[in-house]
């Protein structure tokens, strides 16, 4: 090992060679899973240019030289290229184990993430394969002696290097440019896998966005909401909020294997055909609680005016948000009052990093306990089937389906053991739920209040399919797995505002996270300017008497209310 280490140090390069070297092995190694998507591409054409296919190595490689030369000053080249080549090791190990992408929301998702969620992604299988890709390429980069030329002549072989490469750059796009063009608008998708610069695109954005752009004046969308009943019974509304459940794996919803034996006794309606504002938390959170939708969504918007709960807590409501999630609750609680579950080992349901989601069930019992408002809505954030370590999403006595999945690096995993793991959370879920309506059925029952539930999860989970996993791919492309989410309804026998029949009938209707805000409103009964009767999809099966008394103007469209 010392004889190879002295070796190394004894080669000597000029920057040119240590540029040329360390491009080839991102553009040629790093960049396979780009050019391999890009080359199906082309190859499933039924007429296409084998010259253009031939190209594309070429192509990246000198662009990838242009980017790396005009960086490569004499005192940086070694830190510039060595950042580069972690970064795109990184994203190497990121695509080909789980099909991630880092475009502007998967930077957004991993400067938000926490420790512990970091930490799941780290096993041998990465350790590995960090070393082998990352740590190694660094080292030899490091290692090897750079020889300089006088500072004019080594500015002139850098200005020929970029010479030559731009020029094979412009010759090639100019000869496949119709090639370049009809493939690109046909597969939006593949720009977002060319590493790591798609990466450094993103980052510079989201730096920008974050960070120098100036904070935008908070808006008061409504200053006089409020809640209008036509009796003085207490009212509660749950409202739970999935993390990383699929609408695919409800047995509610068609699935082949029971995973919602519990609540499939309680009478709740399954919404079967609801989709996600992102495929991510970072995303569908704060999207779901705000006035923006899907199309016009803007973080920066969305956080500079009321979300729903502010709009409720306005209204006279007592409101709580309660969270097993690590992740926080994307700056929707900000302004209401919150409660966040400690992971202490001396919690029994908790192992230090993360809880199970029985645990918001005790802080729920406490609020249920001592309410002090005629009206209540309590958020709960669970941590739900967030990945990859699943098997720390259930405890051992609801580990049903087996054999599963006891591991962090999934894809070493077989497909039975996966589909497994997830199964359990999505069943343990299910008890979780379960038991958060028997909480507020004993309410309603011993103390006469009016209660309901609405469960909705942030987005999907892939497993596999079509070689992708966990969640996080941009929106335009990421399959259904991780944009179908499930959503659930439940309210006590006392409640008059809602025909369960009825809205079982529209089950099957097309909903997404859009309709969220506006059915919080409807079943908190606010009256406020904000809300919006024809994308509440509640309306449908709501009294003429409750319509009229949340309903701003009078004049709504005839066919919503009948």
């Amino acid at each position: 090992m010392t004889n190879i280490i002295r070796y190394f140090k004894q080669i000597q390069l000029t920057t040119n060679q240590l540029l040329l070297l360390t491009c080839s092995y991102i553009a040629l190694i790093l960049n396979l899973p780009f050019l391999l998507k890009i080359s199906t591409a082309i190859t499933s054409l039924s007429n296409y240019n084998i010259w253009f296919l031939l190209s594309l190595p070429i192509f990246l490689l000198c662009l990838s030289l242009v980017i790396q030369g005009l960086l490569a000053f004499r005192w940086i080249t070694k830190f510039v290229l060595i950042l580069t080549v972690i970064c795109a090791a990184l994203i190497f190990y990121a695509t080909v184990t789980y099909g991630i992408v880092f475009d502007y929301g998967m930077v957004q998702n991993t400067v938000e993430t926490d420790t512990a969620e970091a930490l799941s992604y780290i096993n041998i299988y990465a350790i590995v394969f960090f070393l082998i890709f990352a740590v190694i390429p660094a080292w030899l980069i490091y290692t090897v002696k750079l020889t300089y030329k006088p500072f004019v002549k080594e500015l002139l072989t850098r200005i020929k290097l970029l010479s030559v490469s731009l020029m094979v750059v412009v010759i090639i796009g100019s000869i496949f440019s119709s090639n370049y063009a009809s493939v690109g608008r046909n597969n939006k998708d593949l720009i977002s896998y060319i590493t790591p610069y798609k990466m450094f695109d993103a980052s510079f954005k989201f730096v920008r966005d974050r960070y120098f752009y100036p904070p935008l004046k908070f808006q008061v969308l409504d200053t006089k909401p409020s809640i209008e009943r036509t009796n003085h019974k207490k009212h509660v509304t749950v409202l739970v909020l999935g993390e990383t459940a699929r609408s695919t794996s409800f047995s509610l919803n068609g699935y082949e294997k029971e995973t919602n034996k519990y609540t499939n006794k309680l009478g709740v309606v399954s919404f079967s055909n609801v989709t996600s504002c992102g495929t991510a938390t970072a995303v569908s959170v704060p999207c779901m609680f705000s006035r923006l939708n899907k199309n016009n969504y803007d973080k920066r918007r969305a956080i500079s005016q009321q979300n729903v709960v502010d709009i409720v807590r306005l209204a006279g409501a007592d409101v709580l948000w309660i969270s097993n999630n690590n992740g926080s609750c994307k700056g929707v609680c900000t302004r209401v009052p919150s409660k966040k579950i400690v992971t202490d080992k001396s919690n029994p349901l908790c192992d230090g990093e993360y809880c199970y989601d029985e645990v918001l069930l005790k802080p729920l019992k406490e609020k249920l306990n001592n309410l002090t408002n005629e009206n209540t809505l309590i958020v709960l954030h669970m941590i739900g089937s967030h990945g990859p370590t699943y098997f720390k999403r259930y405890p051992e006595s609801k580990r049903i389906f087996t054999p599963d999945c006891q591991r962090s690096d999934i894809q070493n995993c077989t497909h039975e053991q996966l589909i497994n793991s997830y199964d359990n959370t999505i069943a343990y879920t299910d008890y979780v739920l379960s038991q958060v309506i028997a909480e507020i059925d004993n309410l309603a029952v011993t103390h006469n209040v009016e209660t309901s539930m609405l469960y909705v999860s942030d987005h999907g989970e892939s497993l596999g399919e079509k070689g992708a996993y966990l969640h996080g791919l941009p929106y335009a492309f990421a399959p259904d797995e991780q944009t179908h989410v499930p959503m659930i309804y439940w309210n006590d026998d006392k409640q008059t505002d809602f025909n369960l029949n009825c809205l079982d009938g529209i089950s099957q209707q097309a909903l997404n996270h859009d309709n969220i805000f506006d059915t919080v409103l409807s079943m908190m009964s606010v009256r406020t300017k904000t809300y919006r009767p024809n994308n509440d999809p509640f309306i449908h099966c709501k009294s003429q008497v409750a319509i009229a008394r949340t309903t701003v103007t009078n004049e709504l469209n005839q066919e919503r209310i009948n």
